[in-house]
């Protein structure tokens, strides 16, 4: 989970591991147009929750004053427990293959250089802008389209009992049963059990798809999708869920763990993103298949409260950055008691 924002340029490299200045020295080389490989500055892209991310810029000789530019991603102290370095790095490779997102350019133990994106990344503001939303719409149902290797199978529950167990093992009693870790094996099987079977679209799926993952260009108004950390085949029902619940939140305010659902998008706003996303691909969707993709993403919204719930939880354990992980995961629990009862029709 990434958000970033420009912070203060700093003249020094000492923040970025010899390994990667090796590289960065290599691909500067490599350029005709820059007269010196060492004459680099490094801005800190501030706002992230899992990575550091560094943007390097290199002094050009052309006419027109453009820099050489690529981003350097330091991974996380301990976020290894939520995904597979490994098979991330092979998603990121692939969607490079099919031409989405950034150009892989160089690997180093705890992290790598990645093509410069020359595109502006979205505010919270821009996830209700009517016209940047259908594109947006549009682009993750080419995302879920895409041809991506490996077993087509839903990761969904699989990834909330790992997760619940690592949080369990991490938490002392007290935060056990405040959070209530003990119900959730039994809540995770009732979801799980209510949701599969079912004839549902299957899709290669984001599962982050909040407003720092997403770039547009603002002459083009070509939007990019980035960051693939938590990326695997799921219903796509739970990526349509996971991207509203994500209209709750603002992480570049002085409190970015404080989630607003007053935000959440209405039914309106909802229907009209849905039927933009099938339409993307030249269906024409009945208004049956528009209500039940409706009523299924309500209860997807569950387990992705679930999913985020944990995180926070384990993130508390294992990351130093500066956030209030466990405040935000009270938020995603309270939520998930709060839906229940409406969204699985037990009220």
């Amino acid at each position: 989970m990434v958000v970033v924002e420009v912070g203060s340029a700093t003249d020094s490299v000492e923040r970025i591991p010899k390994e990667a200045r090796r590289i960065l020295d290599n691909l500067a080389t490599g350029w005709s147009d820059v007269a010196d490989s060492k004459d680099l500055e490094v801005v800190h892209l501030k706002g992230a929750m899992t990575n550091e991310v560094y943007q390097i810029n290199w002094p050009t000789e052309r006419k027109d004053g453009v820099s050489r530019k690529v981003l350097v991603r330091i991974y996380g102290e301990g976020v290894d427990v939520f995904f597979d370095r490994e098979n991330e790095v092979r998603t990121f490779e692939c969607m490079s293959r099919h031409g989405q997102g950034p150009r892989l350019l160089g690997r180093f133990p705890n992290g790598r250089i990645e093509e410069f994106i020359n595109a502006r990344t979205l505010s919270a503001g821009d996830l209700r802008d009517r016209e940047i939303s259908a594109l947006i719409a549009s682009k993750l149902r080419e995302f879920h389209d895409l041809d991506m290797p490996g077993p087509r199978n839903v990761f969904l529950w699989e990834r909330l009992r790992n997760w619940l167990k690592t949080a369990q093992d991490l938490c002392s009693a007290e935060e056990a049963k405040e959070f209530l870790l003990d119900t959730l094996e039994e809540e995770i099987t009732i979801l799980e059990n209510l949701l599969s079977g079912k004839d549902q679209r299957m899709g290669f799926c984001h599962n982050d798809l909040q407003y720092g993952n997403i770039m547009i260009d603002e002459e083009t108004r070509q939007v990019t999708i980035i960051d693939y950390e938590y990326a695997s085949f799921n219903p796509i029902a739970y990526d349509l869920a996971n991207h509203f619940c994500e209209m709750a939140a603002d992480y570049h305010t002085e409190t970015p763990h404080i989630l607003d659902f007053n935000k959440y998008p209405d039914h309106d706003e909802r229907k009209r993103f849905v039927q933009t996303y099938l339409i993307s691909s030249g269906e024409t969707p009945n208004q049956v298949e528009v209500d039940n993709l409706l009523q299924l993403i309500e209860k997807y919204a569950l387990a992705s409260h679930l999913v985020w719930g944990l995180w926070g939880i384990i993130s508390e354990h294992v990351n130093d950055i500066e956030f209030d992980y466990m405040e935000y995961a009270k938020q995603r629990f309270q939520q998930y008691w709060l839906r229940k009862p409406a969204a699985l029709g037990t009220s």
